[in-house]
C-alpha cells in the first residue's frame, strides 16, 4: 500500500504541488466559453467549437487537450445553454469530463447584459499503469491495467457584456467544490483534490477604420498556491473575418496567432507559443487549432424586447 500511495502522489499529487490542474489556452478570447459557462448564449446563435492543444512538442508525453464544446441561447435569447466534453492527457495520466451549462442574460442598461451560469457533470481521473516503470517490480497493482475515479464537478460564473460585441468582463472559477481524488476504496485520505480554480477575462474592440478594428484582451488566472498568472493580447481584426494577434503569457510563453472567417459561419484559427522556460532546450513550441461552426441562429422577437 505504501508503494500505491507514493506512486500517486508523484503521478496526480504533482498537481497539489504546482497547483495548476486546468489547462491553458491561447485562443482564451475566441473560444471563452469554455472558461466560463456564463458566455453560453451570449451570442444569438448557437456555436459548436473544436479545440485541440499539443503542448510542448517534442517531449515525450507532453499535454495535449482535446475540446468539444456547443453553447447558444433559448428562444427568448434570455437563458442560454451548453456542453463541454474535454479530455487532457499527460503522460500515463488522462483527465475526462462531461458538463452541460445554463445562464441566465439579464438587460441591464441600454446594450449591457449581465450574465450568470452554472456549470455541472463528471470527471475522470485515470492512470494507464501500463505506462509506468515502477521501483518495486513486484506491486502488480498499477502495472496490471487502469486506474481511474469518477466524481461530480461544478463551476460557476459572471459575464457583463455589450450587446454589440464592443467589450466584455468575465470571472469564473472552475472545480468549486474540491473534491478528494480516491483511487482506491481502502483509503481513508487523500492528498490529491480537485483545485479551486479564479478566472478573469476582459477585452474591448477598438474601431480603427471601417474595416480595421483592434481588440486588446486579458486573461486572469489564479489557483491557491500558485503565484496569479495572467495574458495578455492583442488581436487586429480586418472586416470581422481576418485576423492576426500575439499574446504574452507571464513566465511562461509568447504566442503568435492567426484566424479566418469563412463565410461568416465557420472559424479556424491557429496559435503557435514560444516557451520562455527552460523547456524550450527540448520542445519545439506549443500548436493549437480550433475550428468553430456557427447554426440556428435566433431571431429576437418582440416580446423579448419588452420583457427585458
Amino acid at each position: 500500500m505504501k508503494n500505491k500511495i507514493l506512486i500517486f502522489i508523484f503521478v496526480l499529487g504533482f498537481v497539489k504541488l504546482n497547483a495548476q490542474q486546468l489547462p491553458h489556452y491561447s485562443n482564451y478570447m475566441i473560444n471563452d466559453y469554455a472558461m466560463n459557462p456564463a458566455i453560453g448564449g451570449s451570442d444569438n446563435y448557437f456555436e459548436g467549437v473544436s479545440n485541440n492543444r499539443y503542448q510542448w512538442v517534442g517531449i515525450t508525453d507532453a499535454p495535449r487537450t482535446y475540446i468539444l464544446s456547443v453553447n447558444g441561447p433559448t428562444k427568448n435569447l434570455k437563458m442560454g445553454l451548453g456542453g463541454l466534453l474535454f479530455t487532457d492527457i499527460v503522460g500515463p495520466t488522462r483527465r475526462t469530463g462531461l458538463y452541460l451549462s445554463y445562464a441566465y442574460h439579464l438587460k441591464v442598461a441600454d446594450k449591457v447584459k449581465v450574465s450568470l451560469g452554472i456549470s455541472g457533470g463528471l470527471l475522470q481521473f485515470a492512470v494507464d499503469g501500463s505506462k509506468i516503470t515502477l521501483r518495486d517490480p513486484s506491486d502488480l497493482v498499477i502495472s496490471n491495467g487502469l486506474q481511474s475515479v469518477v466524481m461530480p464537478d461544478f463551476g460557476a460564473g459572471i459575464y457583463v457584456y455589450s450587446t454589440d460585441k464592443k467589450w466584455y468582463v468575465g470571472a469564473s472559477v472552475p472545480q468549486i467544490v474540491q473534491q478528494k481524488i480516491k483511487f482506491f476504496d481502502n483509503t481513508t485520505s487523500s492528498l490529491s483534490t480537485l483545485a479551486t480554480h479564479f478566472y478573469a477575462t476582459a477585452g474591448y474592440k477598438f474601431t480603427i477604420t471601417e474595416d480595421i478594428k483592434i481588440e486588446p484582451s486579458t486573461c486572469l488566472k489564479y489557483v491557491k498556491p500558485a503565484p496569479l498568472q495572467f495574458d495578455i493580447g492583442l488581436r487586429a481584426i480586418y472586416q470581422e473575418k481576418i485576423w492576426v494577434g500575439g499574446a504574452f503569457r507571464y513566465l511562461d510563453a509568447v504566442s503568435a496567432m492567426v484566424g479566418y472567417t469563412m463565410k461568416e459561419n465557420i472559424t479556424f484559427a491557429y496559435s503557435y507559443d514560444f516557451t520562455m522556460t527552460n523547456i524550450k532546450k527540448y520542445s519545439t513550441g506549443t500548436h493549437e487549432l480550433m475550428i468553430g461552426i456557427k447554426f440556428h441562429k435566433m431571431k429576437e422577437s418582440k416580446d423579448a424586447v419588452k420583457l427585458q
